[in-house]
């Protein structure tokens, strides 16, 4: 595996080592002692989520704050999508910048979405299957989002907005400057 810290270096794309013959493909998605090194810090996941969406779907962008703030591991299985991961802490030097990443079932990369980012994706492809890993539990009391079209952030989408599918609660994010809850 091959560890690339991005922009915002506590953001880590993770390229695989893919085997492959006439059989099919073999990759290690993961390895606790390697991606510890990578970060350098422990990290214990705790639940595996998946989810397939239709193209222009749109999730995000979330987070949770402290005690019950996520550190995720993301990959697509199936499809391609743009993800997103925005800097949520306050006293960052890259607080409300983004990092854009494109991960489809070819690539096969990851990016790791440490504590104190919001997080996001939009399918790219006619549908994709999203897997991840998080640290802690969903709370519904700590669950927190910022606005998806926030001209703050300024984040390339790659689709129309008319094209764009999201839930009722993804729509009614704040905007970045008017959110009140951040990390430290």
């Amino acid at each position: 595996m091959k560890f690339i810290p991005q922009l915002i270096p506590d953001v880590i794309l993770i390229e695989p080592v893919t085997h492959g013959d006439s059989r099919g493909y073999f990759l290690e998605t993961f390895r606790q002692d390697l991606f510890e090194k990578a970060i350098g810090y422990k990290v214990n996941f705790v639940q595996d989520n998946e989810s397939k969406s239709a193209r222009g779907v749109l999730r995000g962008l979330h987070y949770q704050l402290p005690p019950h703030s996520q550190a995720k591991l993301v990959r697509v299985i199936d499809g391609r999508v743009l993800d997103i991961a925005v800097d949520m802490r306050k006293s960052s030097a890259t607080f409300g910048q983004h990092v854009s990443v494109e991960l489809t079932g070819k690539n096969k990369c990851q990016l790791f979405v440490p504590h104190g980012f919001a997080h996001g994706f939009v399918v790219l492809s006619d549908s994709a299957t999203f897997a991840y890993k998080v640290d802690d539990y969903y709370s519904p009391e700590h669950d927190r989002g910022i606005a998806f079209d926030d001209d703050h952030l300024k984040i390339d989408w790659r689709l129309a907005v008319k094209d764009l599918q999201l839930s009722a609660k993804d729509k009614a994010h704040p905007f970045l400057v008017t959110a009140s809850d951040f990390f430290t």
